[in-house]
């Protein structure tokens, strides 16, 4: 099959996607879509390579939404039929905003509206499905209340893309997710995978429950239940 995957700015159930994103690339031709948003955040995650690397060849490439400029040329394949499915995983509440009320003016909700201009399938996996509370998994952060302002931080010398300002915070716009500050600080002032609780917004909840309205796109929980669509 030839699918078509887009990866919006969401970190809750990134590293599931990727991973499932990973198994159907053995057996299918598969182009990557990132929005700028789902670039930057797959880099602060480390995940960005893992990505990359499942793609190469025509039909299984991967396409950045800061090439595509204004008109998503790209988005054509999809009016025309020339994709068998189209997986956006995970969708955030913003992406998710625009295409129960038709915006498409982004690379993903543009290739949403032209895949149900081409009768071409939709699999979308909200973060923001249902109504409570979710625990979701951060990227590095620098954890002040540990930070002993080092007069040398080993964490800041031996960050490749040097996104770590000594005992004030990590531009996450820098973070590749290498990890190494982890392992570089002596005080474990660096924390990575750390878990939060947020809660679900009730607008989200309802602009979630509106996907089912629009024609060709089906809904699921989690990226486990991608592979049995298909």
């Amino acid at each position: 099959m030839k699918i078509a995957w887009a990866f919006t700015g969401a970190g809750h159930l990134l590293s599931e996607s990727v991973e499932t994103l990973e198994k159907l690339a053995e057996e299918h031709q598969i182009t990557v879509l990132l929005s700028g948003a789902g670039e930057e955040v797959l880099k602060m995650y480390g995940l960005f390579d893992r990505v990359k690397s499942v793609t190469g060849g025509y039909y299984q490439e991967l396409i950045l939404e800061r090439d595509q400029m204004w008109s998503y040329p790209v988005s054509g394949r999809f009016s025309l039929g020339r994709y068998d499915l189209l997986i956006v995983s995970p969708t955030t509440s913003n992406t998710i905003a625009k295409l129960v009320h038709g915006i498409a003016d982004s690379l993903v909700t543009n290739a949403v509206a032209q895949a149900g201009k081409g009768n071409v399938k939709t699999l979308l996996v909200p973060v923001d499905l249902e109504s409570g509370e979710v625990d979701t998994v951060l990227p590095s952060k620098l954890e002040l209340d540990l930070c002993q302002k080092c007069n040398v931080c080993e964490a800041a010398a031996v960050c490749p893309p040097d996104a770590i300002t000594p005992g004030v915070e990590i531009n996450l716009l820098k973070c590749q997710g290498c990890a190494a500050c982890q392992t570089a600080c002596p005080h474990s002032a660096v924390s990575g995978g750390r878990i939060i609780t947020i809660h679900m917004r009730e607008i989200d909840i309802t602009n979630s429950a509106k996907l089912h309205r629009l024609e060709g796109v089906e809904v699921l929980k989690d990226p486990s239940e991608i592979s049995t669509h298909i």
